[in-house]
């Protein structure tokens, strides 16, 4: 079987693909430290030493902002290619579309705000 350029140049980059993605694998376990004992076992949190436990419980606010900022965050999302292809509409259709996306926005706020979602509260337990 004789081999042509392009299959030689085909088997060059799966091997040198092959070599990019498994080298660094391969130097790493090579060159690692070697060291198990000190400060190695130990989580590494910026820099500094950690104090207490590593199972701290947060209240459920910082969950509830979390998931809230990333609901209206997505849906903001839905206006960039609204915004993008406004100028090149006619009538009032897509202005009452984007202002009733926009409404609903405002209520699920204000249902929010009602239900005390965005007030702190003082000790978090």
């Amino acid at each position: 079987m004789v081999f042509s350029w392009l299959q030689f140049a085909i088997f060059l980059f799966l091997i040198g693909g092959l070599l990019f993605a498994g080298g660094p694998l391969i130097l790493s376990a090579l060159i690692h430290p070697r060291a198990k004992g000190g400060d190695m076992g130990i989580p590494y949190e910026c820099g500094m030493k950690p104090h207490g436990r590593a199972w701290n419980q947060f209240g459920i606010s910082y969950y509830v902002y979390a998931l809230l900022f990333l609901a209206f965050d997505v849906d903001v999302l839905y206006l960039f290619p609204v915004s993008v292809w406004y100028p090149h509409t006619e009538g009032m259709f897509y202005f009452i579309e984007v202002a009733g996306f926009l409404s609903v926005l405002a209520i699920a706020i204000i249902y929010f705000w009602k239900k005390g979602v965005f007030t702190w509260p003082r000790k978090i337990s």
